[in-house]
């Protein structure tokens, strides 16, 4: 089936995003998926990775494939200031925001297969104005995250390896998750997680499991009681809708590899439940997937790394695994 390129933001850049697009394009060249680059042409052609790579213009996704395997498409929307690798500013705050809302405008209309996000910082966006706490909240405002079979997004998913996880809360402090936690946020969770396996991992009988919050799984309410009165009918609610879902299990035993063989995907409740056994099993190359989009949208699984840019140093093998990735979800759906 032949579909559009993916259209790739240039994230930070500041931060490792101009370099590992070119690494990202000196790996894919001759293979695909075939992308394209939305951000500041000079910030790519003076990434340290660049070693003379060539850098060609377009104007319009269809100019893409004709030149894929000979240089690095770029969409060229140029910064506004000077940036300096290492050195964030939020000075850059407009022209990253733009590179993004471009990408999800072009998928909107079909013109790409998907959006691949290089990593952005948050420091920098908020000094500038911007109210979301990332990447996944934007995208969930930016394309109305369309409800379906009585779910919505944006949820985020992270993939490793043979292990999918999802979250309930994301970029919540810690103290606040138990107050965040509900019913119908974890039933959302499964119901879009289900559907993501069957629709774009072709996981015809999805099995998820749930991830209890205190420790032991809550043993039995001697730990606390968000397993009984929360997740628990949560659960009982998903197998209601029609999920083959089961727990809460205690998230210290739900990850070995024994465990991961009984499931497609784990739901977890706060963000270092979910991020550590992903980062623990495939470090460098882990893929930040955003389900219940009506776009398919990855990311590297790791951030801007400035104590490292423009030093050459940095690695693009989750990039290139979020391209790849996309790359499938894209030709599953049919893009």
């Amino acid at each position: 089936m032949t579909i559009g390129p993916l259209a790739l933001t240039l994230g930070d850049p500041a931060g490792i995003g101009p370099e590992i697009v070119v690494k990202a394009w000196r790996a894919l060249r001759d293979t695909g998926p075939a992308f394209f680059v939305i951000g500041d042409a000079r910030a790519v052609s003076s990434a340290p990775a660049a070693g003379g790579a060539p850098i060609r213009a377009i104007s319009a996704p269809h100019q893409v494939r004709p030149a894929f395997a000979d240089a690095i498409p770029i969409l060229d929307l140029p910064l506004r200031a000077s940036v300096v690798a290492g050195q964030p500013t939020p000075a850059a705050a407009p022209s990253i925001i733009q590179w993004i809302e471009t990408a999800v405008g072009l998928a909107l209309s079909r013109t790409v297969s998907g959006v691949v996000t290089a990593p952005i910082a948050k420091a920098p966006l908020y000094e500038a104005g911007f109210k979301f706490p990332g990447h996944t909240e934007f995208l969930g405002e930016l394309t109305a995250a369309a409800s379906y079979d009585g779910a919505r997004g944006p949820i985020m998913m992270l993939v490793a390896a043979d292990l999918k996880v999802t979250l309930v809360t994301i970029h919540d402090p810690l103290a606040k998750v138990p107050g965040k936690l509900s019913i119908e946020g974890i039933v959302n969770a499964g119901l879009v997680t289900a559907q993501a396996l069957r629709r774009d991992f072709g996981i015809a009988s999805p099995r998820v499991a749930v991830s209890g919050l205190n420790p032991h799984a809550g043993e039995s309410g001697g730990i606390g009681r968000e397993e009984i009165d929360i997740v628990e009918p949560a659960v009982r609610a998903l197998v209601a809708l029609g999920v083959d879902a089961r727990g809460p299990y205690p998230a210290d035993t739900l990850f070995p590899a024994e465990r991961r063989s009984t499931y497609d995907a784990a739901v977890c409740l706060y963000h270092d439940q979910a991020l550590i056994p992903v980062k623990m099993l495939d470090f460098w190359g882990g893929v930040n997937v955003t389900l219940g989009l009506p776009i398919v949208r990855t990311s590297p699984d790791h951030g801007t790394a400035f104590d490292i840019a423009g030093r050459g140093l940095a690695r693009a093998d989750s990039l290139i695994a979020a391209l790849r990735l996309a790359d499938k979800i894209a030709q599953r759906r049919g893009a």
